[in-house]
């Protein structure tokens, strides 16, 4: 079985900044005390990742951290160019459970192998170097594994509609338990979108 879960998805260079659209006017969002941008979508949890696998699996959803910093360029790139696409915002809100993670942050963060940190502390023991850097997880996790072991995805830098919305269409059908990596399955769904014109090729 193919796993993307110890690889990490990069597209020419650490931060890729790929595709971004030029019809779509930035959009001033919500920011927290934290200096974080806040979207309807995300979820205010404990932080404890089993806890919120289990209710994002309950939702028939899957579990998505999203690992940001106060200042973040590529995070405002993302949260207000990308994001609030309708048909990535219908994505991410009809299929994922977003959470969240302050990369020097203060608040406790429960780790899937029961240890328990500051996200700051947290952030440093998953090695996540760059902002923003988005974690997939799959419906189940086993016993005793942290979360970047966990992970069927590791996607860190700011990416264009097409990519972010790729991913997660990719990590939704889970095609990281087949053999064709995640580059040639983009490949092959920017082709379908340009022919119909629109993100989601499915309907």
């Amino acid at each position: 079985m193919f796993h993307l879960a110890r690889r990490t998805v990069m597209a020419a260079g650490l931060i890729a900044l790929t595709a971004f659209p030029a019809t779509l006017p930035a959009l001033a969002q919500q920011m927290g005390d934290d200096g974080l941008h806040k979207a309807a979508w995300q979820r205010d949890t404990f932080k404890d990742l089993r806890e919120d696998l289990a209710e994002a699996t309950a939702e028939g959803k899957r579990l998505l951290v999203m690992i940001e910093q106060r200042g973040c360029i590529y995070c405002k790139k993302m949260h207000e160019e990308v994001y609030p696409d309708p048909e990535v915002t219908a994505m991410i809100e009809d299929h994922y459970f977003v959470v969240q993670i302050n990369m020097f942050g203060d608040v406790e963060v429960t780790d899937f192998d029961g240890e328990t940190l500051s996200e700051k502390d947290m952030v440093a023991k998953w090695n996540v170097l760059f902002t923003p850097t988005n974690l997939y997880f799959p419906e189940e996790v086993e016993e005793g594994v942290s979360a970047t072991s966990a992970a069927v995805a590791s996607v860190p830098g700011a990416f264009g509609r097409l990519t972010t919305y790729n991913m997660m269409r990719w990590v939704l059908d889970k095609e990281y338990e087949g053999d064709e990596p995640f580059q040639k399955y983009h490949a092959r769904q920017i082709t379908k979108q340009q022919d119909t014109g629109k993100l989601n090729v499915y309907e």
